[in-house]
C-alpha cells in the first residue's frame, strides 16, 4: 500500500497541493486509520506529503524553489557518489553498470517513438543510476540520494509532460557510463551535472504553471 500511494504521489494521481482525505484513501486503498497515517507520516518524512498539524495531510506542493532545490542537492550527492565510485570500483562495478545501461537501452528501443516515462522504465533508469554510484561505499550518502531521486522522480514525469521534443536518454546515459568506467572523473562529473539540471531546465523553460495545469487537468 505505502508503494502504491508513493507511486500516485510520485505520478500526480494525487494532485500537488491537494488535502489527503482519509476516507477517500481508505476507500481507494482498503487500509485502516492506523495504516494510513502511519504511510502519510512515512512520506511526510519522505517530503512526498505534507502535515499541518490540525489541518491535516496534503499531497506536497510543486515550486520552482522545491524543483531548484532538489535539483541542487542531486548534483552535490550525486557526484560525490560517482566519484567516490570510479575511485573504489571494481570489475563486478563495472559489470552491472554495463548490464543496467543494456537493459534500460533495450527498453528504449522497444518502445521506439512512443518513447516515454512508464513505471518498467523508472525501474530500470533508476537501476542504471543506482548502478553508476554502486561502489560508493557510504550507506549514508547512499539513503540520502534514494531519497532525493524519488522527490524528482515527480518532476520527471511533470517535465516529460510538457517536453515538445522527444528526449532519448540513452545517448546521454552511454556517453556518462563510457566516462565512469573509463575512471575520466571530471567528463562523468559534467556529464552528470548536465543530466540531472535538464529537468529542471526543461520544466522551468516551458513554464512550470502549464506544468501545473498539465497535472491538475
Amino acid at each position: 500500500m505505502l508503494r502504491r500511494l508513493r507511486e500516485d504521489l510520485i505520478s500526480c494521481v494525487l494532485k500537488p497541493g491537494d488535502k489527503l482525505r482519509f476516507e477517500a484513501l481508505r476507500g481507494l486503498y482498503g487500509v485502516s486509520y492506523s495504516t494510513l497515517r502511519e504511510a502519510l507520516s512515512r512520506l511526510s518524512s519522505e517530503g512526498l506529503v505534507i502535515a499541518e498539524g490540525q489541518r491535516g495531510f496534503f499531497a506536497a506542493p510543486i515550486s520552482e524553489a522545491d524543483l531548484l532545490d532538489i535539483t541542487d542537492a542531486r548534483v552535490v550527492l550525486e557526484l560525490e557518489c560517482v566519484t567516490r565510485a570510479m575511485e573504489r570500483g571494481d570489475a563486478n562495478w563495472e559489470a552491472a553498470i554495463i548490464s543496467a545501461f543494456h537493459k534500460l537501452d533495450r527498453l528504449e528501443d522497444s518502445m521506439g517513438e512512443k518513447l516515454r516515462t512508464t513505471p518498467e522504465w523508472d525501474r530500470l533508469h533508476m537501476e542504471f543510476h543506482d548502478a553508476l554510484v554502486g561502489a560508493a561505499g557510504s550507506p549514508t550518502l547512499s539513503e540520502l540520494r534514494h531519497l532525493l531521486f524519488e522527490r524528482a522522480r515527480r518532476y520527471r514525469r511533470i517535465s516529460a509532460l510538457v517536453r515538445k521534443e522527444p528526449r532519448r536518454k540513452s545517448g546521454e546515459h552511454r556517453v556518462m557510463m563510457e566516462a565512469v568506467l573509463s575512471r575520466d572523473i571530471d567528463v562523468a562529473r559534467d556529464l552528470m551535472e548536465r543530466h540531472i539540471r535538464e529537468v529542471a531546465q526543461n520544466v522551468l523553460r516551458n513554464g512550470l504553471n502549464v506544468a501545473l495545469a498539465e497535472v491538475q487537468a
